[in-house]
């Protein structure tokens, strides 16, 4: 009876592999290294200036967020917020090590406060000693050309890697730097990129983990992809890092008229979500060929995590929905997690200040409540 029961159910399960795809081999999503978060970026310390306007995270918002299911907050940080040098010059190469510990105890106190709510806390330079994506802050050297701006890069993720030394993989993960990419010229925004050279950012990404995991052989490492975050990182496949995406693609939609990401706002097709703008057809299908070797690394046996995505307040809120609808469902149904960017602002679910929004009230803050509820699907 035994043996009739197994030869049954062996056969139902070649006939359901069988219809499922060629080759007799059930479609079944490869298990991601990466834990699945979802979550948010949190800007408290996005400037290179400690003293720029922008509100500190309340506790009770950590609060809304794990009550609405997320578990996840990214903390993109500027180097020079959490230095002691004089602002009204550019920064020299010395002061690069003049760390504020009065101002690292201001980061560690939003990461005790995530900590507190249960929330992953991914760390990232989003200004390195020697790079940013963005202009608006004169470095003394080239993270990709200068030994000088490595080791201090080496040296800043030495010192978080140690206040959080007894941090588990669970707690918290350390991101490495933000988009990189290579530019012609570091103070222009609209200065022309091309990628980091596979054994550049190979040797950027081994030097920093040793530095990292000194203190702590368990810490977890991410790594933003190439281009700007957009392209995987084959020369560091084999390095027990972690590697992020980016939900931007295509920018005609998620950067509609942002005057840091094109030149000219004005002159831009209207944006459609499927459909026709200007001289190309956007679709899912799109997007499936864009994240196809993001997927294909989960494959591999690299975890994979998006560590920004969303859209800017121009783009129409319907469109901007239904694009990212088709983002959060590729990336989610292949096992990889997601943080918007970010939780209270221009591309948050709160105080998003778009125009073509119902907003419901939230505690003082306006909520997008349908933003919410398409993230909390997933």
């Amino acid at each position: 009876m035994d043996r009739r029961i197994f030869i049954k159910s062996t056969g139902t399960l070649v006939a359901a592999a069988s219809l499922a795809a060629p080759g007799f081999s059930l479609s079944v999503p490869p298990k991601n290294k990466l834990p699945k978060w979802k979550g948010f970026n949190l800007l408290d310390f996005f400037s290179p200036d400690p003293n720029s306007s922008r509100k500190a995270t309340a506790e009770e918002q950590f609060k809304w967020m794990q009550d609405w299911g997320f578990d996840f907050v990214r903390i993109p940080m500027a180097y020079p917020a959490y230095l002691k040098f004089d602002r009204s010059r550019n920064i020299t190469e010395e002061e690069v090590y003049q760390i504020d510990q009065q101002a690292v105890d201001k980061i560690d106190k939003l990461v005790s406060t995530a900590h507190k709510y249960n929330m992953h806390v991914s760390l990232n330079l989003h200004r390195a000693p020697g790079y940013c994506v963005n202009a608006g802050f004169h470095e003394p050297y080239n993270l990709w050309t200068d030994q000088k701006a490595l080791d201090a890069f080496c040296f800043h993720w030495n010192m978080w890697a140690k206040k959080y030394k007894d941090a588990t993989p669970k707690q918290i993960s350390f991101d490495l730097l933000n988009e990189p990419s290579m530019r012609a010229d570091m103070n222009d925004q609209h200065s022309k990129r091309s990628s980091v050279p596979g054994d550049v950012y190979r040797k950027l990404a081994v030097a920093a983990s040793a530095a990292i995991r000194k203190e702590n052989p368990t810490h977890l490492i991410i790594a933003d992809g190439n281009d700007v975050g957009s392209s995987v990182i084959p020369e560091i496949a084999d390095l027990d890092i972690g590697q992020s995406c980016r939900g931007y693609h295509p920018g005609i939609i998620s950067h509609y008229k942002a005057p840091w990401a094109m030149k000219d706002t004005e002159n831009l097709p209207q944006p459609k979500w499927p459909g026709q703008v200007g001289n190309q057809y956007l679709s899912r299908a799109m997007l499936e060929k864009f994240y196809k070797p993001w997927i294909d690394l989960v494959g591999k046996g690299v975890g994979v995590h998006c560590g920004e995505c969303g859209c800017w307040n121009k783009t129409p809120h319907d469109v901007f929905l239904a694009w990212f609808g088709d983002v959060l469902d590729i990336l989610s149904s292949n096992g990889i997690g997601f943080s918007l960017w970010e939780f209270s602002g221009d591309f948050g679910v709160l105080d998003s200040r778009r125009d073509d929004v119902v907003y419901e009230d939230w505690h003082g803050h306006k909520l997008d409540r349908k933003l919410l509820t398409l993230m909390q699907k997933q």
